[in-house]
């Protein structure tokens, strides 16, 4: 992942994905925005208590930046399940300007319309996106541990393969900034329904002790995309902490609940 630089924000980019372009994606940061705190700068989330019209002039910023309109995004209220929705004409621009619109209760989005921007929202959890550049498809994740042991990113691979005919061969993925293994401390509780959708394995939890360990965000979800057949080295991992980089991403637990959202999105442009 490579960070550059616009006008006024600062964005990152998977590099798997960079060369084609026939697509627009994104990872955006927490600065350049409007926002006061604890929700500073670039808060991209109605839902959070922000000023609503400052979550607006934040995502317009964005969309000046990226060179695309802000009523082409369509985002989701996510619900940190495993639901996947195809997105098609009729929900162009849903949730852009108001969480009221946005598509409801998926965590995971996939289009094969043009000039449409999906984008999720995270501060800690995991955002994930597809690009299959031969059946032209697009698909974007937010994979937070409830998402990953519902296996939201396996679920994705299914839809893109059982509705657009995608081969496994030619997904690429980009797995970007979530909270890491070295911070993310999970209790007994979660440990369990991780080990249970996981078949009792503990090989995403590090250094259990206690009856609480680290789990491995990064790699629980790499190895879901593996074991559907996509080949890691159409995957790309950010391996950024958001936690231990709160200053340029938001980070739930480092703030303790109260913070804004950065978004990941993708896009067919051609």
């Amino acid at each position: 992942m490579i960070e550059k630089h616009t006008n006024s924000l600062s964005l990152r980019f998977f590099q798997n994905l960079l060369k084609y372009r026939e697509i627009c994606h994104f990872v955006s940061t927490r600065s350049g925005g409007f926002s006061n705190p604890p929700y500073d700068s670039l808060n991209l989330g109605f839902h959070v208590g922000d000023n609503l019209e400052t979550v607006l002039k934040n995502r317009e910023r964005l969309a000046v930046e990226l060179e695309v309109p802000l009523s082409n995004f369509t985002t989701a209220r996510q619900i940190h399940g495993g639901n996947v929705k195809i997105i098609t004409e009729d929900s162009r621009g849903k949730g852009a300007f108001n969480y009221d619109t946005a598509i409801s209760e998926t965590d995971a989005m996939v289009t094969d319309t043009l000039n449409i921007c999906l984008m999720v929202l995270q501060a800690d959890c995991v955002p994930i996106l597809f690009f299959d550049p031969k059946k032209r498809i697009i698909g974007v994740v937010h994979a937070g541990w409830r998402g990953t042991v519902q296996l939201v990113a396996q679920n994705t691979v299914r839809v893109l393969k059982r509705k657009f005919n995608c081969l496994t061969d030619d997904i690429l993925v980009g797995i970007g900034p979530s909270i890491g293994p070295c911070c993310y401390l999970v209790g007994q509780e979660t440990i369990l329904q991780i080990e249970k959708a996981f078949d009792n394995k503990r090989e995403y939890i590090n250094n259990s002790l206690g009856g609480k360990g680290y789990f491995n965000l990064w790699e629980a979800n790499k190895m879901q995309l593996v074991q559907m057949g996509i080949s890691e080295r159409n995957i790309e991992i950010a391996k950024v902490c958001t936690r231990c980089n709160h200053t340029n991403f938001f980070s739930y637990r480092h703030q303790r609940g109260e913070t804004g959202r950065f978004g990941a999105g993708i896009m067919l442009r051609i």
